[in-house]
């Protein structure tokens, strides 16, 4: 028997030789001075029996007959930077392991001469480890610093470069072998090389049939565009997501909220459906302005060992804003050019106006081809909800009302999706496909696994817990989306305890978790306070399900064909053993919920909204107290102003909702009343929306006449 590292060089040499060096494509190694480079190249070299070029000791100084040393003392960092940027000009090589300087990414026309023939790995490593490496190796001075300028600020300088060039990130800290290394950049070369490892899976698709189906592979570019699966299941990835290693998540403590979102969807989107350099551009236009938080999703300490995740501080004032400010961007990349897309999304509040507001952001080529329509219960949202879903509309995005509650407007969605002959007419007859972006689309989910990681890293930055150090969650839970990427994120290496389901009266889920009895038999939907949870049809339930149920596609579907047809269904006990590992859950009445918006507030002056205050009742019930607990404040206190002043024993007045936010910042809260709420209740027409009476015939007509008034009229 081969020893595990010939083994592994002899798969790599003969992977290689049939696949990744086709075209005798170089492998690049790019990063900073003191992330290992020459060394990590070396190996790798060994590992495929290929060439290994070092371009300080191979190229330059064999091209200037002078140490580097010597040439950068000779003519100054930019003539330096110009001399080093024309020796890459006159250099070509194929089939070779290259290890650039940590300089040549400043000059952009070598970047993309050795681009052409090359695939350039990142080998990311935390500024404090390469300070720390440079100092033990007597480094005090590298190319491009000034005098004035610290090492540490060059090194940041010189991050724009090394993210203008990279196909591949490689990400490490400080106590990994140059050997540990190499395997990952051959992992990463690989996954580059190899799209087809990650294919997507229907929840309700059996292990038989995916085998006889081996020609019908679905990839992300597929799955954001189709939104539901054929057999009315929802899509996940067939190997599972990316799992991180501690070493991993520890390098990305001091990373921005934008750098830590950019590493892990990088790792769960396959750079041939987008490329690294899309995806940062995408990221960077989602996140860069239109959040009023330099922070994006701050983590507060609330009392005790209880923290707050506040994730209203996108432009309409929820954490739809986290997924509805990225996906529009990821479905313009994704879809193709030559058909027209309506993407349909049902709402029980929040997501309206996020869906509206992230799609009226794309580009003006880009809204002529994709429009939005937004479903909501005419009478089951906040009037402040209802004002902002309609004052988001725009020549490409609708709202609207539905004579009927949200799980009408889902089920609605998800029937119309499922009907061949309706979507087919509207492709034939008006060139125009149906997409979804509730979060039964896989990547409304992926952002949100994001800001559940970073929260754990702030509060390891904060000094709250050194890394390892477990933490639970709760998080107000409706359609068990946002609940489920937490448990993604824990499933991704972050310590996770216990995820906690906070639930109104609408308490489905809290019996379901406590019991394994999913029971929507005699169960009517109560209005309440915190609408965005106002669901008894929990879509994302059916993923987590299939995750603990093995794929187990047969299962799910007969326990989804049970609920469809009977109202009800039962875990098995060894599942439900499984999900109570991962899971409680509690629920709030109405009267709890002010009385902790009124408590916090008189405690702390801070203002809870509705449902961040079901999730704090919960918390209190059912935490330990032997960790933190971060509590997932989902919305903006404004967009509740009704129930909020009550809570807050001011004298209710009939005011219309600009009224009600201009009494409220009267009071000086924490946090203040949100600035793009009140820009949308200032626009004139806050009342012009279609109503639409709970029929499937003429949803789907008004489905038709949209099609027809806007992409007819472009076209």
């Amino acid at each position: 028997m081969l020893s595990r590292p010939v083994a592994f060089a002899q798969i790599w040499k003969s992977w290689f030789s049939s696949h990744s060096l086709v075209g005798n494509k170089n492998i690049i190694l790019m990063g900073p001075p003191g992330a290992g480079k020459t060394t990590i190249g070396r190996i790798v070299g060994q590992k495929l029996d290929c060439p290994v070029i070092d371009i300080d000791d191979d190229v330059l100084e064999k091209t200037w007959n002078m140490t580097v040393s010597e040439k950068l003392q000779d003519v100054g960092n930019e003539q330096f930077l110009e001399e080093e940027g024309k020796a890459l000009l006159k250099f070509s090589a194929s089939g070779s392991v290259i290890s650039l300087t940590g300089s040549n990414p400043m000059h952009a026309a070598g970047m993309q001469h050795m681009k052409k023939n090359g695939i350039v790995v990142y080998l990311d490593v935390p500024t404090a480890v390469i300070m720390s490496r440079l100092k033990s190796m007597k480094v005090d001075r590298i190319v491009g610093q000034s005098p004035g300028i610290s090492l540490k600020d060059i090194l940041q300088f010189r991050k724009q470069f090394y993210k203008r060039w990279y196909d591949i990130r490689v990400l490490y800290g400080g106590d990994v072998t140059p050997e540990v290394v190499a395997e990952k950049v051959l992992d990463a070369v690989k996954r580059y090389q190899n799209s087809e490892l990650e294919t997507f899976i229907s929840t309700r698709s059996s292990r038989s049939g995916r085998s006889m189906e081996k020609d019908s592979h679905k990839y992300f570019s597929d799955v954001v565009t189709e939104g539901l699966a054929p057999d009315g299941g929802l899509f996940v990835p067939e190997r599972g997501l990316p799992k991180f290693t501690a070493g991993e998540w520890q390098s990305l403590i001091e990373a921005t909220y934008i750098e830590r979102a950019q590493v892990i969807l990088e790792r769960c989107i396959h750079p041939a459906d987008i490329p690294a350099s899309k995806l940062a551009e995408i990221i960077g236009t989602a996140y860069g302005e239109n959040f009023t938080c330099s922070k994006i999703a701050p983590v507060r300490h609330l009392a005790g060992n209880q923290f707050l995740l506040e994730l209203f501080h996108g432009p309409t004032a929820s954490f739809k804003d986290f997924a509805l400010q990225i996906v529009p961007h990821i479905f313009a990349y994704c879809i193709p050019r030559s058909c027209n897309y309506l993407v349909l999304v049902a709402t029980s509040g929040d997501t309206g106006s996020a869906v509206l507001d992230g799609f009226s952001r794309l580009h003006d080529t880009d809204k002529q081809r994709i429009a939005v329509m937004n479903f909501f219960p005419e009478d089951g949202v906040s009037p402040i909800q209802k004002s902002q879903m309609i004052g988001c509309q725009k020549e490409n995005a609708w709202s609207v009302g539905v004579k009927s509650d949200f799980d009408f407007c889902q089920t609605a969605i998800k029937q119309i999706f499922t009907n061949s002959d309706y979507t087919g007419f509207l492709t034939v007859e008006y060139g125009t496909a149906l997409a979804a972006a509730n979060s039964i689309n896989w990547s409304r989910l992926l952002p949100q696994i994001v800001y559940h990681a970073s929260a754990y890293l702030d509060l390891v930055h904060q000094g709250i817990i050194p890394f390892g150090s477990p933490v639970d969650v709760c998080i107000p839970t409706g359609n068990f989306g946002n609940i489920l990427a937490a448990l993604y994120a824990k499933m991704m290496g972050i310590p996770i305890r216990k995820c906690i389901c906070a639930s109104n009266e609408n308490n489905v889920l809290t019996d379901f978790i406590r019991t394994g009895v999913y029971d929507l038999r005699g169960r009517k939907l109560i209005p309440t306070f915190s609408p965005a949870v106002d669901i008894l049809k929990s879509s994302n339930l059916e993923r987590y399900l299939h995750l603990i149920a093995n794929e187990d596609g047969q299962l799910v579907t007969q326990l989804y064909n049970q609920l469809e047809n009977q109202g009800h269904f039962q875990l098995r006990k060894d599942l439900l053993e499984k999900l109570q590992q991962d899971l409680v859950a509690g629920w709030c009445s109405e009267e709890d919920c002010l009385a902790a918006i009124h408590s916090v507030y008189s405690t702390t002056g801070y203002i809870l909204d509705t449902h961040t205050a079901v999730a704090k009742v919960v918390a209190d019930r059912l935490q330990d107290r032997t960790c933190p607990i971060i509590i997932s404040s989902t919305a903006h206190y404004s967009k509740f102003a009704p129930a909020i002043l009550r809570a807050l024993r001011i004298a209710e007045i009939k005011q219309n909702p600009l009224s009600q936010l201009h009494l409220l910042s009267s009071y000086s809260p924490l946090p203040p009343v949100h600035w793009g709420l009140l820009e949308t209740l200032k626009k004139k027409g806050n009342d012009d929306h279609q109503v639409c009476a709970a029929d499937m015939s003429m949803l789907m007509s008004r489905i038709e006449t949209l099609i027809q008034s806007h992409f007819m009229k472009v076209f």
